[in-house]
């Protein structure tokens, strides 16, 4: 950090991290909506979700690897565990991608990745020695029905939510809860092994390890060439698609600013209302009609994602 970043007084830093992670998440969200909206002339749509990944990943791996030369790599770093949690984080990425891509719509599938406490909170109590509180239980059923209401809530004529996008955004939310259990090993091992990386040392591990995964599918589904010559056929989502992987590279960059400069929950609250603005924006920007039925279950799952957040404020509260 310089001194000149350093003098910056804490309202200044907040206004860049918030700043930086609204805008570019907010235009990443518009622009991954437009990918698996667009249609050719011929009547055909992006469907490469694997191929997506790659791109974005490596946007990342860029990034990273630039931030890690700046800052000075870690040395020593077990790497197991980067490919397991980058394989399973690149997945669950897929797999919202191909939600969208088999018609879930945009506001629907981010509402249901804000229940990620579900699948955590599921498996916890599956494999025992965990307990919630009824306000948790709550909170997860506001963001589930809220989720389940506003695909229902469509006005007539408006497009409809694909069985196959519900279950790839199902699928998508299991994975997430895999992911956090691969990247608390992930920390137990860098502790164990006496080393611990810096922020672009975990932008740029992970995201090698997930590029690297989602090379190895795309090829295997031959996503490669089919969404190559689509993406010159039509070189305006290829714009797009650069567009998409560069600002999840930049936003990365202002979570790890952020997170260097502020408590985790500061993050957290960026990062929830974020989702939030995203659908809205979405609502009013992308044509999508809700009728009154809609918007009630955009206010349930809001409230639901605010109420959690609530609480990890009220927790760290009483904390400190």
């Amino acid at each position: 950090m310089t001194q000149e970043s350093a003098a910056l007084s804490a309202p200044v830093k907040l206004l860049i991290g918030a700043g930086g992670i609204y805008g570019a998440f907010l235009y990443y969200g518009s622009l991954q909506e437009d990918v698996f909206r667009y249609t050719s002339v011929d009547g055909t749509q992006f469907k490469q979700a694997w191929l997506l990944q790659v791109l974005e990943a490596l946007a990342n791996v860029l990034i990273g690897f630039a931030g890690m030369q700046l800052t000075g790599a870690t040395p020593n770093i077990p790497k197991r565990m980067f490919a397991i949690s980058g394989a399973a984080q690149v997945s669950a990425k897929a797999c919202t991608s191909l939600a969208l891509a088999n018609g879930l719509s945009f506001p629907v599938a981010t509402l249901a990745k804000s229940g990620k406490m579900a699948p955590v909170m599921l498996g916890s109590l599956l494999l025992g020695g965990a307990s919630y509180s009824i306000r948790e239980y709550l909170q997860v059923a506001a963001i589930i029905g809220g989720t389940a209401i506003v695909s229902m809530g469509k006005k007539k004529g408006g497009s409809s939510n694909s069985v196959m996008g519900v279950a790839y955004i199902v699928l998508s939310l299991v994975l997430d809860g895999v992911t956090a259990g691969f990247q608390k090993r992930l920390k137990a091992e860098t502790a164990k092994a006496g080393v611990k990386p810096k922020p672009y040392d975990f932008m740029f591990w992970t995201n090698l390890y997930m590029c690297l995964t989602a090379v190895v599918i795309s090829v295997a589904l031959n996503e490669v060439g089919t969404g190559l010559a689509f993406c010159s056929a039509n070189p305006e989502i290829l714009s797009k698609i650069i567009k998409f992987a560069v600002c999840s590279a930049v936003g990365q960059s202002f979570i790890f600013y952020t997170i260097a400069n502020f408590d985790p929950l500061v993050l957290s609250t960026v990062t929830t209302t974020r989702k939030i603005f995203s659908v809205l924006l979405s609502i009013l920007m992308k044509g999508h009609s809700l009728s009154l039925t809609g918007w009630s279950g955009i206010a349930l799952a809001c409230s639901g994602i605010l109420s959690e957040m609530a609480a990890k404020m009220g927790g760290k509260a009483k904390a400190h």
